[in-house]
């Protein structure tokens, strides 16, 4: 018996090790990555790899099932995973356990100026795609905000590249962790939705590389994004869905991206500039080539059987085909294939407590006059909520970004929780219902209404909280439009002002993914600006409101007093929206604050401004040494002090500017940030490094980067306005 059993442990570590040797490499995970895709191209068809480049539903694309490599699931983010749809539709699956944590806009994110609530924000957002069983998180973005009026700008990291950049690193290497691709987006110059699909972007190689392509280079480079989502708009005359200067040029050869580019669905147009011009996967593009799409012809896309044809009969060659097909490879074994890909987990509490930090950090403290915040609720009796917006769900609506969540804290309902039964409600007035690519017809006597009662009742109050702003309806914050005016619409400027007349302890907070006019400013005390806040939306507010948290956010947009200060309205129409679907960004670099600075021109609140319920006080900047080589580093190093009676925390902000230069540059730009945390009378010391690279500019004559010896100026700022110390250094 001893015998027998043991001949069969003999016979079976025989076999099993003879299965071992034979398995494929492709299938080992702790084989090279690229050993895996080169053995799994090597074992399939021509068909297998063309089918692998385009989809076959709404949201997948193919694996491999003869070999056992899996498809590719994709879904729309990144503020939280989108409701599942039907499998070739947009019309809602209606399952009933697919509800979610809504996270905070990006632009929220991006005004923490912290990129330890960015690595936060990517795990936690991207538990909840593996939960679903997503591969790839279609975000986020890095689009840089040319005009306040881009309906998508909320999704996108404000108008600064360096700070854009820095953000989006730790947030995609978080996701990616878990074994979720994120796909940055939308590659590149999407800086407006009016004509999103045919508008051609006129824009200088200097401007490319200065303010468009830096944040997207860095999240390549740096943050080894493993997908990206090219846009529907044009450049030079091209589809950057199919541009091959830009795809194969810039990203891929320049910049050593490995991974994959997915277009944005219904973006590829031609199969030849497609095949040719560096498109990867390509997702939704209508069957018939025109106007609609069917269940079962997603073997017509650009991609497929076209390609295909073009493959077999010669005319582009078999290594155009191997390169694709080796990009969706490596994504398949980055996430659908990756056996540490985490289990992730949905609406958990710690999901919870994740947005809810990340709403309070972004929040940004516009105006305090007389200390009117934090709100000392024994001071009033009865406090009047006004506005639709704290009762609006606001993770509805908005296109692609558009959520269903498990359960929304509304802004009146955080403000209850806190003031209890001294809080009282007024609409004030309305937007609609939610609605996409159309406006809803709001009747001009319920607005009367509504606004009738609202300035009733604020006759009887102590206090007045007003809840408006934008939200994310058609020409709002909404995908496939532009909001139509610089001013808050439905009449709440008018409002605004009406009940600070009726009552001078009015508190406004406004929504919105982009800044505003605020003609009301100088009558009202105080101004809180919270972006978009997600499922924990009303806690985060009260607490920052309350005291409980101390406001620590800080502006990623500049806020001018009126529309046509921005530089891309002072061209016309050719500025923006274009003519004729031509657009031209005349401002060249300067954009955001680099024309305001430059040009001294005065803003409502500056780039990188937010104010605390504390005080800071910087010390003089120290650097390491005067002069700097070329391939060198010195260091500035500065004291900041909390001079005030509650712990708060600040962000240190460096801008360089370059004292003379062969070329125009503007004043100054952001090149490091440090947020510190610091008790009531407490002293760090932050530091920044200052490289050559930093002083550099892009030079359209040499067609690469310079840096003019010389003297620069290194500022330390509280804002791009608020400068707290500089010091001069050199260039040799």
């Amino acid at each position: 018996m001893i015998k027998k059993t043991l001949l069969f442990l003999f016979v079976t570590a025989t076999l099993t090790s003879a299965t071992a040797q034979t398995k494929p490499v492709y299938l080992d995970p702790k084989a090279p990555i690229e050993k895996r895709v080169q053995d799994a191209l090597s074992r399939m068809t021509t068909h297998e790899k063309i089918q692998m480049l385009h989809a076959q539903s709404k949201f997948t694309s193919s694996g491999v099932p003869r070999l056992g490599i899996r498809q590719l699931n994709m879904d729309d983010g990144p503020h939280g995973v989108r409701e599942e749809l039907e499998w070739n539709s947009w019309s809602p699956a209606k399952w009933t356990n697919d509800s979610i944590v809504a996270f905070p806009s990006l632009t929220c994110l991006t005004a923490s100026w912290n990129p330890e609530i960015s690595a936060l924000y990517g795990n936690a957002v991207s538990e909840e795609f593996a939960f679903r069983g997503k591969d790839i998180m279609l975000g986020p973005g890095t689009t840089i905000a040319r005009t306040p009026l881009n309906g998508r700008s909320f999704e996108y990291m404000g108008e600064d590249p360096y700070l854009a950049g820095e953000m989006v690193c730790p947030y995609i290497q978080s996701a990616q962790k878990n074994g979720v691709a994120c796909c940055l987006k939308h590659f590149f110059l999407n800086n407006q939705e009016i004509d999103r699909f045919g508008v051609n972007v006129n824009v200088s190689e200097r401007t490319v590389n200065e303010i468009y392509l830096p944040a997207f280079k860095k999240a390549v480079q740096k943050g080894n994004v493993y997908t990206i989502m090219s846009s529907y708009n044009l450049w030079n005359g091209v589809h950057c869905c199919q541009n091959d200067s830009l795809l194969n040029g810039i990203l891929k050869r320049q910049w050593g991206f490995s991974g994959a580019v997915i277009s944005d669905w219904g973006g590829v147009t031609d199969t030849w500039q497609a095949a040719t011009g560096g498109m990867d996967i390509e997702m939704g593009s209508y069957t018939d080539g025109k106007t609609k799409e069917s269940e079962y012809t997603y073997d017509d896309y650009y991609l497929a059987k076209p390609f295909e044809k073009l493959i077999n009969d010669g005319k582009i060659p078999m290594s155009v085909l191997n390169d694709k097909a080796a990009r969706v490879l490596r994504t398949i074994f980055r996430t659908s294939m990756n056996v540490n890909k985490v289990i992730g987990s949905q609406c958990s509490e710690a999901h919870y407590d994740a947005c809810r930090q990340i709403g309070e950090e972004g929040i940004v403290l516009l105006k305090n006059t007389g200390n009117i915040l934090p709100l000392n609720a024994a001071k009033y009796n009865k406090i009047l909520v006004v506005g639709e917006n704290a009762t609006r769900s606001l993770t509805q609506g908005g296109g692609s970004s558009e959520l269903k969540t498990l359960y929304d804290i509304a802004p009146l309902d955080g403000l209850k929780k806190i003031y209890g039964d001294k809080i009282v409600y007024a609409q004030g007035y309305t937007s609609g219902r939610v609605m996409y690519d159309h406006v809803d017809a709001v009747d001009p006597a319920e607005q009367v209404k509504l606004r009738t009662e609202a300035i009733a009742k604020a006759k009887d109050a102590d206090l007045i909280i007003y809840v408006g702003g934008l939200n994310k309806n058609t020409k709002q914050d909404c995908e496939n439009g532009d909001r139509e005016s610089y001013n808050l619409s439905f009449g709440q400027n008018e409002l605004i002002a009406d009940l600070a007349k009726i009552q001078r302890n009015i508190i406004v907070v406004t929504f919105g993914g982009n800044a505003y006019a605020t003609p009301w400013i100088q009558k009202v005390p105080a101004l809180v600006h919270c972006w978009y806040l997600g499922s924990e939306g009303g806690e985060s507010l009260a607490n920052v409101l309350s005291g409980k948290v101390n406001p620590s956010g800080k502006l990623p947009v500049t806020f001018a007093i009126k529309q046509n200060d921005y530089p891309c309205f002072k061209y016309g129409a050719e500025g923006y929206p274009g003519v004729n679907k031509q657009v031209y960004y005349k401002e060249g670099i300067y954009v955001g604050y680099r024309f305001f600075d430059t040009n001294k021109v005065k803003v409502q609140f500056p780039f990188g401004y937010g104010l605390s319920y504390t005080t800071f006080r910087y010390g003089k900047p120290v650097l390491s040494s005067s002069t700097i080589t070329n391939g060198g580093r010195i260091t500035l190093t500065a004291t900041v002090t909390n001079t005030g009676k509650c712990a708060g925390k600040e962000v240190v902000e460096l801008y360089i500017g370059d004292e003379k230069c062969s070329v125009d540059r503007p004043l100054k730009e952001l090149k490091g940030f440090s947020k510190v945390s610091l008790n009531p009378g407490e002293t760090k010391t932050v530091s920044f490094d200052i490289t050559s690279e930093n002083l550099q500019f892009f030079s359209e004559t040499q067609h690469c980067w310079v840096a003019e010896p010389g003297k620069f100026k290194a500022y330390v700022c509280a804002s791009s306005e608020d400068i707290r110390g500089t010091a001069e250094f050199e260039l040799r």
